[in-house]
């Protein structure tokens, strides 16, 4: 985080497209390792019982980061301070929280519950007692412990890796040309535009709360997930039919949002169920990489749709059907599920 955050700021220092290309290399470097970190920590602090909503509760500062965001960059985006730019200093001041959590998170936070300070004794042992029990039950149903070479060749990480592929590619192809869509279609002010697309978001917070609750609750990871994609993909498909129609563009617009942020803490309680232990955090890290290439291929692929097409019809059509494939591919996991490498189902 501390590395991210200062870089982050730094881009509001560039003076060529040669500096503008290696930080976000950089940055990209400092960002990729803190997401598959943080799925795992959470497994060292949550029964697999509750991870859904631990999940869900991490997950939702992306969905608030847009709601918060969009009008802050939007205000931010005015400023002209010490002889700066506004989108510098965007970059500069945002780039700061995550230098401040990450000090307080290297003090704050332990690696495990029995070496929290802070955690009363008696819930300390009961959430050691339960965590240990997990484990046990854990290995006492592996045929053999796998190693990292195996988890990573395990046709349940390839699917779910595909499957993040698509996922990211649909929401992130959507989040990074929403507000440019916004704007197209409706031509209101920088800022307006920030607060409408606060509007989905902050209803994708909720949506992701009451998802990861709900799989926890049940203990039903694969229709959660692929129930709420095919509604995001579904949304992504009426926004491209009605894209002419502000009003309904937008409330379209939301389901989509519903869809394509709901899904993500069933998803990674089901990927994260199959193994444990570093074959586990070596899953989640292949998952997230090969995941996190959609990031680039969605808004890349819109763009060169748009560029190619009329309108933004075809390229969000592109991130309906990835979203679709998603949803398929979590479906399909089932169907591949066999007793050699599961720890836990």
């Amino acid at each position: 985080m501390i590395t991210w955050g200062v870089l982050a700021a730094a881009m509001g220092f560039i003076q060529t497209a040669q500096q503008f290309y290696w930080l976000r290399f950089f940055i990209g470097a400092a960002e990729a390792g803190f997401f598959p970190a943080m799925i795992v920590y959470l497994g060292h602090w949550f029964r697999a019982a509750d991870r859904g909503k631990a999940v869900a509760l991490f997950m939702s500062a992306i969905s608030l980061a847009m709601v918060i965001g969009g009008p802050v960059s939007g205000a931010l985006l005015k400023l002209d301070w010490l002889g700066l730019e506004g989108w510098r200093w965007l970059f500069i001041l945002e780039g700061m929280p995550a230098v401040v959590l990450g000090i307080t998170s290297w003090f704050f936070l332990t690696e495990r519950p029995a070496d929290a300070k802070w955690l009363p004794d008696d819930e300390k042992a009961w959430l050691v007692a339960e965590l240990e029990r997990e484990r046990l039950a854990r290995e006492a149903m592996q045929t053999r412990k796998p190693t990292v070479w195996q988890a990573l060749c395990d046709p349940r990480v390839l699917i779910f890796s595909a499957a993040y592929f698509f996922g990211l590619l649909a929401s992130n192809g959507l989040g990074y040309w929403l507000p440019t869509m916004i704007k197209s279609l409706s031509g209101f002010s920088n800022f307006t535009v920030g607060l409408l697309v606060s509007l989905p978001y902050s209803l994708g917070v909720v949506a992701k709360v009451l998802a990861g609750w709900s799989s926890d609750r049940t203990g039903e990871r694969r229709w959660h997930t692929a129930g709420l994609l095919l509604l995001g993909g579904a949304g992504l498909a009426a926004v491209a039919m009605l894209e002419a129609h502000l009003a309904f563009a937008l409330f379209f617009l939301c389901i989509a949002v519903i869809g394509l942020t709901g899904y993500t803490p069933s998803f990674w309680a089901y990927a994260t169920s199959f193994l444990a232990g570093t074959a586990n955090a070596a899953a989640i890290g292949l998952i997230n990489s090969i995941g996190n290439l959609g990031s680039f291929a969605g808004p890349y692929a819109m763009g060169w749709l748009k560029e190619h097409t009329t309108g933004y019809a075809a390229g969000v059509f592109l991130l309906a059907g990835s979203a679709t494939m998603t949803a398929l591919l979590v479906l399909a996991v089932r169907i591949m599920r066999k007793p050699d490498l599961l720890s836990q189902s």
